[in-house]
């Protein structure tokens, strides 16, 4: 699975988004920077067929067909989109995800999921006091949970503290497991990342591409074309789960992401095991919100 934002962007003169070109594929891991509090959740939501740009198209394997990327790129933690409410039990957050995965979602259910993954002494604690690399692994193994994933786009990881090395670590484990992986991260990040004496060790997938928005119309990389000048702006934040080219969040939408992801022959043995699929619909809206 390849995706590439081609000439994208969002907002009149680029304000909530400067045109931009990327593109990340199944097995390995990519970084892209994007400044401002607005820009990494716009730019998630595009690379995730969640919201449509202003200009440029987006192609999954060469075709314009935002359902079906939405269908198999899950969104992940991205502000004001899908994360979910600094308040709610971790439990809370992983019982609701289980649900729409169609497996047990009882508060039993998550914590014994939790249990597995090594996180058991978490389950009472609310999400936004998680340690940040933590956070990173039980989303990001939820949203794989989800029917037909095979990609993430993970937005703003860096927004929580610590160390990069933690989450990503993480994200190229992910890569290395066959996903498609983009992370959108700030420049303090991306300057932490490119300083790691063990960075070709940790992106076992390949080496890294990183699209860097600036202001002075350059980008970093030498794939990535230049950049425009930009100003803040505050986009429209929203989704659409039915329409390709909506740039509102559709009624429908739960809190938490859409997407996604099969359970392979090779999935980790805490996995929890599959249950009757309620009658429940994907796209009623939920409390909790993670992941899109």
């Amino acid at each position: 699975m390849r995706i590439t934002l081609h000439d994208v962007s969002k907002g009149r003169g680029g304000q909530a988004l400067p045109l931009t070109n990327l593109e990340f594929h199944t097995g390995a891991v990519r970084f892209a920077l994007a400044e401002t509090e607005q820009r990494p959740t716009v730019l998630g939501l595009i690379a995730s067929g969640r919201m449509r740009p202003d200009s440029g198209r987006v192609t999954l394997d060469g075709a314009e067909n935002a359902k079906e990327l939405r269908r198999r790129v899950a969104l992940v933690d991205a502000p004001d989109a899908s994360d979910p409410h600094a308040d709610i039990t971790l439990a809370g957050v992983v019982g609701e995800e289980l649900m729409f995965a169609g497996v047990g979602a009882t508060p039993v259910h998550a914590r014994r999921w939790l249990a597995q993954l090594g996180f058991a002494e978490l389950a009472s604690v609310p999400i936004g006091t998680v340690d940040p690399a933590a956070r990173v692994r039980i989303m990001c193994e939820l949203a794989v949970l989800r029917d037909g994933v095979e990609g993430i786009v993970l937005v703003a990881p860096d927004r929580h503290g610590g160390s990069p090395d933690g989450w990503w670590r993480i994200a190229g484990e992910f890569a290395d497991r066959g996903y498609a992986m983009l992370v959108i991260i700030g420049g303090s990040a991306a300057v932490a990342l490119e300083r790691m004496q063990e960075f070709d060790a940790i992106n076992a997938s390949g080496p890294i591409e990183p699209l860097v928005l600036e202001e002075s119309g350059t980008t970093s990389g030498a794939d990535t074309p230049d950049v425009g000048p930009v100003d803040p702006g505050r986009p429209t934040s929203g989704v659409s789960s039915d329409e390709p080219d909506a740039d509102e969040p559709d009624a429908d939408e739960p809190a938490l992401r859409r997407a996604q992801g099969p359970l392979s022959d090779d999935a980790p043995a805490w996995v929890a095991e599959p249950v009757e699929a309620s009658d429940t619909d994907n796209e009623t809206p939920t409390e909790n919100g993670g992941v899109r």
